[in-house]
């Protein structure tokens, strides 16, 4: 009886060691996202001094936040699954068609000569999708 009640505060502190593992490991990733953004919007700011550089559409960097959280799910879910699926595939498709619309707002692209563009993200989609799962 003293083995099983052993056992089971062995499993007990085993389970608690994993939760704070992966709290702080969820904790860094965070900081290092949040740490990135604020590399890139500062380096953003600095060009914009230094130079003649100038981000008209500056409102479509909040386009990239979905987009950076699609990628983010395609890179959570191949790492969890070992391999590529259709779900992972689905998230990076996805991403690609939000990444594309925030440059045609930042650059100010004429959407009459880039909408083919998703005609072609369409198409990868469609592709990878039978290729996974």
């Amino acid at each position: 009886m003293s083995d099983d009640i052993k056992q089971l505060k062995d499993a007990e502190q085993a389970q608690a060691e994993a939760t704070a593992t992966g709290r702080r490991n969820k904790d860094d990733k965070m900081s290092w996202g949040f740490g990135l953004v604020l590399i890139a919007v500062g380096s953003l700011f600095l060009l914009s001094n230094f130079t003649g550089f100038r981000l008209n559409n500056w409102w479509a960097l909040f386009i990239l936040i979905p987009a950076f959280g699609s990628l983010g799910n395609a890179w959570h879910v191949y790492r969890s699954r070992g391999r590529m699926t259709g779900e992972a595939a689905g998230s990076l498709v996805g991403s690609l068609a939000i990444f594309f619309t925030a440059a045609v707002f930042l650059f100010g692209w004429n959407w009459g000569a880039v909408w083919p563009f998703y005609l072609v993200i369409a198409g990868l989609g469609a592709l990878v999708s039978g290729m996974f799962d």
